[in-house]
């Protein structure tokens, strides 16, 4: 293989990994905008939601 060939295969082997690697930090970035509560439509706030509604319950389970 020449140089050219070298260099080429090295430019597209860097090409694949940068791609890879930006589309895993895409998908970190949006799995962890779930888990952060933002006014109400996040995961972590319908969690919090059911969370205070269960306690609510066995609050007024526990008082009757």
């Amino acid at each position: 293989m020449s140089v050219q060939d070298w260099f080429g295969l090295t430019l597209t082997s860097l090409s694949i990994v940068a791609f890879l690697v930006g589309g895993v930090k895409f998908l970190v970035k949006h799995y962890l905008s779930e888990l952060r509560p933002n006014s109400g439509s996040s995961l972590k706030d319908q969690v919090n939601r059911l969370e205070e509604r269960v306690n609510q319950i066995y609050d007024h389970l526990l008082n009757k």
